[in-house]
């Protein structure tokens, strides 16, 4: 069965990252519509900086991994998004702590982990206009996926679909969280530019996997 190690998170960030650079304007027009409009800047800092760390790190504990991901994302992109997107990972950590390789099934359970460790701590819900609206789609993808033990790559793209769904339908919703909570009605019909995020990062381990 294939695994995921330290070259393949690396592998993931970069992917990841490349997304933000290059859609940074474009999130930066999205927040700005109802948020303060920084979005594309901390996305493209937080994980630029990401790799940088993950290029010079040693360890191959991903729980160590993801921790040490946790705590230099939160520092580089110093915003709400960036708090949130830290605690994801934080979560992820929690759930593969001691193990240097995990299979599509560990990964999957991880990453649900994680997108419940942000609902939680960050009180959004889904259909909430949030970034857990692409995350909790693509998690579940990614959890039926990997019981069906289909390939990495599919698993991915079934999960960049779903959240790419998820994030389609904020346009139809009600912002109750955050600055764009001032907004109410006015911004039902924008699409969200945190849903935005969580979509881009399952398209960019789509992407590397696709690769």
């Amino acid at each position: 069965m294939e695994k995921i190690t330290f070259r393949e998170i690396t592998g993931m960030f970069e992917s990841i990252k490349q997304e933000m650079l290059e859609h940074k304007d474009y999130l930066i027009q999205l927040d700005a519509q109802n948020g303060d409009g920084d979005l594309g800047i901390s996305m493209s800092s937080g994980f630029t900086k990401t790799c940088e760390m993950l290029s010079s790190v040693e360890e191959k504990d991903l729980g160590k991994v993801f921790l040490k991901i946790s705590k230099t994302f939160n520092e580089a992109a110093p915003s709400t998004m960036g708090t949130l997107l830290s605690i994801a990972f934080m979560g992820m950590a929690k759930s593969m702590k001691g193990q240097e390789s995990v299979d599509i099934i560990g990964f999957s359970k991880s990453f649900e982990n994680g997108v419940n460790a942000l609902m939680e701590k960050g009180g959004a819900a889904p259909g909430e206009k949030t970034i857990i609206d692409s995350f909790y789609p693509a998690a579940q993808s990614m959890t039926r996926d990997a019981d069906a033990q289909k390939s990495m790559a599919e698993v991915f793209q079934n999960a960049e679909a779903a959240a790419q769904g998820g994030m389609e339908k904020t346009k139809n919703m009600k912002s109750v969280h955050g600055r764009a909570a001032y907004y109410g009605e006015q911004s039902i019909g924008i699409q969200d530019a945190g849903a935005t995020v969580g979509m881009l990062i399952m398209k960019g381990c789509a992407s590397y996997f696709e690769a």
